[in-house]
C-alpha cells in the first residue's frame, strides 16, 4: 500500500466526501468522529470543476479532511487542494467499490460514503506522487502501450503470413523493415490487394517501433543523467528500462520503513488463507503493483541465466523445490530488498568498474542513440566517462552516525549450581540429603481413604517369589 500521512482521530475539523469527475465535482460535509455518529451538514451537487478553488476558499477551513476515490484526475485535484494549504487524501478504489450498492447509487451518495469510509478507518490511503514522479509514471505507463502495440502488430503480420502459408527465415523483430518486405515479396506471388494489406500491416508495424524507440531513448537518457536511477544499475538483472521503471514506481523510497514494507507493496510475498482446519498458501499474482513485479520477475529469469552469487543460490533453490517460477519470484524478492537498500543509501560506495557493469552501460549509451548524441554535442566515449565518473561519485553513501550497536543478551549455556539452582541455604551437597530424606518421610505417610477399612496390623506375610524381576510397582 502507498502510504500517506493519514490525520489520527479525532479529527478537528469536518470530513469532506469528495466525488470528483472530469467535469463537475459533488462534495458531502460530513461532522463526527466515527460513522455511526456523522452528520451530513451539507451537499454540494455537481459543481464546476473550474469553480474548485473559490469553492474550497468559500466553505472549506484549515482543519477540513479532504478525501478522494482514486480515480483519472484524483491526484491532480489532491494536488491543488494541498497547494492552497488543504488537507487532501485519495482512498484505494478497490475497497471503496466493494461498498457502493447496486440499486441505488448517484454522486451525492457516492461522496457520503466516500467519507464514512475514511472514517470507518479501514480505507486504505494511497500515496500522492510528486511532480517528478508522476512524469515518470506517464511515461513509463507509454513506453508500455507503445511495446504492446509494437508486440501487436508483430503477431497480426506473421499471423497473416502464416495465413498464407509464408514463413520467414528470422522474427520480423530481428528484420529490417526493407529486409523483410523484400523475403515477403520473394516469398510468393502476391496479388494487389493481399499485397496493400502487407503495406499497412508494416506500416503500422514501423510507427509502433519507431515509437517505442523514442521512449526508450528517453528512458535512458533519464537514467545517464539521475545518479540515483543510474546507481540502481549496479543490480544484476537491471538495465535503463527496468531502472526508470523502479523509480517511476517507488518514487519516495522513504514511504517504505523497512525492506518488507516494500515487498508486500510489490506483491512479492506469497499469499495464504489459514482458517478453522484448512490452510492453503498460494503464489505472488493477484495482489500488489503488478507492473513493477513483472519487471522484476523478468530480471530475475536473466539472472538465473548468469553466474551470479544470486544466480546460483536461485538455481539451487530450482533444484530443490523443482520449479524455475518459484525460484524466479525468489529471486525478485532479493532483488526488491537490495533496492531498497540502494535507495536507502545503505549500500557500499563503487570503486571499480567490473566487465559486466561496462557493457551495461554500452548497451545504455546504445540505447540513447546517436542523433540524440548528436544533439547534445557529445561523443560516445566522453559520456562513457561521465556516466562511470557518476556511478563512482555521483552517490554519497553513509550510514547513520548516530545509531550505536546494542548486543541483545544472550542466554547463559553454563550449567547452574546447586545454590542458584535450588536457593542460597542449599550450600553443601549434605543439607541437599537432608531435605531429600525429609521430602521422602512425608510421601511414606498415608493418609486412609474414604470408604475403604484400613487392615489391621499383624504378622508381615513374606513377599511371594517369581522368577522373574518384579516392578517397583508390584503388589505383594
Amino acid at each position: 500500500m502507498e502510504q500517506s500521512s493519514i490525520p489520527k482521530l479525532p479529527i478537528k475539523g469536518r470530513v469532506v466526501g469528495f466525488d470528483c469527475h472530469p467535469d463537475t465535482f459533488t462534495a458531502a460535509l460530513l461532522q463526527g468522529q466515527t460513522p455511526a455518529e456523522a452528520i451530513v451538514q451539507k451537499v454540494f451537487n455537481k459543481v464546476p470543476l473550474g469553480h474548485l478553488s473559490s469553492w474550497a476558499k468559500k466553505h472549506l477551513s484549515p482543519d477540513d479532511v479532504i478525501v478522494l476515490e482514486a480515480s483519472g484526475n484524483s491526484f491532480e485535484v489532491a494536488r491543488r487542494f494541498q497547494a492552497n494549504h488543504h488537507q487532501a487524501l485519495v482512498l484505494e478504489s478497490c475497497q471503496l467499490g466493494k461498498l457502493k450498492e447496486a440499486h441505488a447509487n448517484n454522486d451525492r451518495i457516492s461522496a457520503v460514503r466516500i467519507g464514512k469510509a475514511f472514517l470507518a478507518g479501514t480505507a486504505k490511503v494511497v500515496w500522492i506522487p510528486d511532480a517528478k514522479t508522476q512524469e515518470r509514471r506517464d511515461v513509463m505507463h507509454a513506453h508500455r502501450k507503445a511495446v504492446k502495440r509494437h508486440t501487436q502488430m508483430i503477431n497480426r503480420l506473421d499471423s497473416y503470413l502464416s495465413d498464407n502459408g509464408v514463413r520467414l527465415e528470422a522474427s520480423l523483430k530481428a528484420l529490417e523493415p526493407q529486409a523483410a518486405l523484400a523475403q515477403i515479396r520473394q516469398a510468393k506471388e502476391w496479388s494487389t490487394s493481399r499485397w496493400l494489406i502487407i503495406e499497412s500491416f508494416m506500416a503500422e508495424l514501423q510507427a509502433a517501433g519507431h515509437v517505442r524507440q523514442k521512449w526508450e531513448q528517453a528512458m535512458a537518457m533519464e537514467v545517464i543523467s539521475d545518479p540515483l536511477l543510474l546507481s540502481l544499475t549496479r543490480l544484476s538483472g537491471l538495465r535503463a528500462i527496468s531502472a526508470y521503471c523502479v523509480g517511476a514506481v517507488i518514487g519516495d523510497i522513504a514511504r517504505f520503513k523497512r525492506p518488507k514494507s516494500l515487498v508486500n507493496y510489490l506483491g512479492l510475498h506469497p499469499c495464504f488463507d489459514d482458517s478453522g482446519n484448512e490452510q492453503w498458501s498460494g503464489g505472488v499474482g493477484g495482489h500488489g503493483r503488478k507492473d513493477l513485479r513483472s519487471l522484476l520477475i523478468e530480471s530475475a529469469q536473466c539472472i538465473l541465466n548468469t553466474a551470479s552469487p544470486l544466480a546460483r543460490w536461485g538455481r539451487r533453490l530450482m533444484a530443490k523445490k523443482g520449479s524455475r517460477n518459484l525460484a524466479a519470484a525468489a529471486v525478485a524478492r532479493k532483488l526488491a530488498i537490495a533496492i531498497w537498500y540502494l535507495l536507502q543509501g545503505k549500500w557500499e560506495g563503487l570503486q571499480n568498474i567490473d566487465p559486466a557493469l561496462s557493457q551495461k552501460i554500452g548497451k545504455i549509451i546504445s540505447q540513447v542513440g546517436s542523433e540524440t548524441l548528436q544533439n547534445m554535442q557529445i561523443d560516445r566515449k566522453t559520456l562513457r566517462q561521465q556516466t562511470e565518473q557518476s556511478l563512482k561519485s555521483g552517490r554519497v553513501y553513509q550510514l547513520d552516525p548516530t545509531l550505536v550497536y546494542k548486543p541483545k543478551p544472550r542466554e547463559s549455556t553454563k550449567p547452574l549450581t546447586l545454590a542458584e539452582e535450588h536457593g542460597p541455604e542449599v550450600k553443601r551437597p549434605i543439607a541437599l540429603k537432608k531435605k531429600l530424606s525429609a521430602l521422602s518421610r512425608s510421601r511414606s505417610t498415608t493418609r486412609p481413604v474414604r470408604g475403604i477399612r484400613p487392615q489391621s496390623a499383624g504378622p508381615r506375610s513374606a513377599p511371594l517369589r517369581s522368577s522373574g524381576p518384579q516392578s517397583p510397582d508390584a503388589h505383594p
